[in-house]
């Protein structure tokens, strides 16, 4: 055999196994995330590019609580983590869900207001990428992105800046930016994984011009702590899995439309969080599909 052909075999081969490899260091890094933590939510606003003199930053955030993550889904090139929070021992939100898809090519990027434009990208370019997509406590679209992870010097990380619209603590205070451009970063530690960010507030009018209004720091620490620390948050999902369920399965049926999203704020004067946590866990699949289509706009 030639001696070229045989080396451009070994060293594909190894490659390969490399890759591989990665991905398993990949999976194990966003599974580790699952289970009991105390966490510690932490947001500053801190350079100010408006020139308006009665500019009024965002108050600094500090904010704490359980929170128990679960693994809804568990495939080779999917994996979906639920969280839910625990606030006072007796308090359930379930809060943001996280999903990261191996190599996707379809995005649905935030634009501004309640609006994301469809998007696809080559295979090339997502090439041994995961993407991270965030959606909201009502399971409607947040933002998401797509990166590598890193595994090096003893660091597991993965980094990306994607749009996404304004964070919960600041729709309803805040009305001169109408998107954060995020940079996340998902870093996984000894004692657990920290969500750390640096965020630009941006007013972008209907061309998509973008004026920077201000940045924020955020830091979210997840120490890890005993699962049974968080068992209110376990029952919860075990009691009310099969409805949220129903749920994902129907906005996946919007995003299968592979085209832009236009959703509406508000129906008869309540969003839809308010409409779907109202619901008792035997909910039907046909009510919770028809609450979702009456805040989708054709």
């Amino acid at each position: 055999m030639n001696k070229l052909f045989t080396t451009a075999i070994f060293f594909s081969f190894c490659l390969a196994g490399t890759a591989q490899n990665n991905k398993k260091e990949d999976v194990k890094a966003i599974k580790s995330m699952c289970g009991c933590y105390e966490v510690e939510f932490n947001f500053a606003e801190t350079f100010q590019y408006n020139k308006d003199e009665n500019y009024v930053p965002s108050e600094t955030k500090y904010d704490r609580g359980l929170e128990w993550i679960e693994l809804v889904e568990d495939q080779p090139n999917k994996v979906v983590l639920q969280h839910i929070l625990i606030v006072n021992d007796t308090m359930l939100v379930k809060h943001w869900r996280q999903d990261w898809e191996f190599e996707n090519t379809s995005f649905y990027q935030f634009h501004k207001d309640k609006t994301w434009k469809y998007q696809t990208l080559a295979k090339n370019d997502v090439k041994g990428q995961w993407t991270q997509r965030v959606f909201q406590v009502d399971d409607s679209p947040r933002y998401e992105g797509s990166a590598s992870w890193v595994h090096i010097d003893g660091r597991h990380y993965w980094e990306d800046n994607t749009d996404a619209p304004l964070p919960r603590r600041e729709q309803t205070i805040r009305k001169d930016y109408n998107v954060l451009n995020r940079t996340n970063v998902h870093e996984i530690t000894k004692d657990g994984w920290i969500h750390d960010q640096d965020n630009v507030k941006l007013l972008r009018d209907e061309s998509g011009k973008d004026v920077a209004i201000a940045r924020e720091k955020g830091t979210d620490y997840y120490k890890k702590v005993d699962d049974s620390k968080c068992l209110a948050g376990q029952k919860y999902w075990k009691e009310n899995s099969a409805m949220w369920k129903n749920v994902r399965d129907k906005w996946q049926t919007v995003f299968n439309r592979k085209t832009d999203l236009n959703l509406e704020n508000r129906v008869n004067k309540k969003p839809l969080y308010s409409y779907l946590f109202d619901l008792k866990a035997d909910t039907p699949k046909s009510e919770t599909d028809k609450i979702i289509d009456s805040f989708v706009k054709s």
